[in-house]
């Protein structure tokens, strides 16, 4: 069995679907012990009130031939991450891999200029996805600084390129301030942890077949490309998977830190550690959102997957 994360201990934050779900199970399938946290569990829902839970994730990630732990944690709450980083200590003596996944994906409101969004949502994303971000690293990175070879992956929205060029009107402020401010901690760890062996890198997947993606279309991961007769451009979308195989070869390379304080995409380290989505296609959406999207040509992936 290729199980080349063997032996190494990893901390998916917001595990419980989407991105966080994917990465925790190809980290398992890798091998590795994955600790996954997030809000809702078998015994309540969190505000998002969907049906997925930390424990199904772990389950996968077990099933995947990796070692599952659930844990529920806000990460917006400094002793409950302290609590949860200790009991990583004492369970296992290490941390090999965090990954920040922590991004309010219900926050979004669509249209309009800042003062016209909500406030409430607005600040809340900047908790979840800013704050949140660097009560997790404080605590957790004093356990993965200790042994070089480390990695600390922030998952954001969009390439540090492209956000720095165009600005997703439609989202707005709040989400534009939250995602790019995520290369910026990347890269500031980046630097603090190079001195210890260790790489931080901000990553970030294409268009995500969420299961909450999925369900606003209405079609599953078997039919999706059903999704692109209202949406076109849905063609380059990705699984949560492929951001997970991302994570996995980062995770991987002995070499991986050429990549330090880099802003990385999904799309982009397909081609360089040759991992394919679950369809065998390479899908490059932020190639395809500059060049096709963006350039306000008709949707047409050939060419980048």
């Amino acid at each position: 069995m290729n199980a080349p994360l063997h032996g190494r201990v990893a901390l998916v934050a917001g595990a419980t679907r989407g991105a966080g779900r994917g990465i925790a199970v190809e980290l398992g399938a890798a091998g590795a012990t994955v600790y996954c946290t997030g809000r809702s569990t078998r015994e309540r829902r969190s505000d998002y009130d969907r049906p997925e839970t930390i424990e199904d994730t772990a389950e996968m990630v077990t099933a995947a031939g990796g070692r599952g732990v659930a844990v529920e944690a806000d990460h917006r709450e400094p002793d409950q991450v302290r609590a949860l980083v200790e009991r990583i200590d004492a369970d296992c003596g290490k941390l090999d891999v965090l990954v920040n996944n922590l991004g309010g994906e219900n926050l979004t409101d669509f249209g309009g200029p800042l003062w016209e969004r909500s406030l409430d949502n607005g600040i809340r994303r900047l908790r979840v996805s800013i704050e949140a971000h660097m009560i997790t690293s404080f605590h957790a990175l004093g356990l993965l600084h200790r042994r070089p070879g480390g990695l600390s992956v922030e998952i954001t929205d969009g390439t540090a390129e492209v956000d720095g060029e165009h600005y997703r009107a439609e989202t707005g402020a709040f989400f534009d301030v939250a995602k790019f401010t995520a290369h910026r901690m990347a890269w500031v760890q980046g630097q603090e942890l190079k001195a210890h062996g260790c790489t931080a890198v901000s990553l970030t997947p294409g268009w995500l077949r969420s299961e909450l993606m999925l369900e606003l279309f209405g079609v599953a991961e078997e039919n999706w490309r059903d999704a692109t007769a209202v949406e076109p451009h849905f063609c380059i979308s990705e699984s949560p998977r492929f951001v997970g195989r991302a994570v996995a070869a980062l995770a991987s390379d002995p070499d991986v830190a050429r990549w330090n304080g880099q802003s990385l995409s999904s799309g982009g380290l397909a081609k360089v550690y040759g991992f394919t989505d679950l369809d065998g296609t390479q899908p490059d959406s932020w190639r395809y959102a500059v060049e096709v999207t963006y350039a306000g040509k008709p949707a047409d992936d050939a060419g980048y997957r």
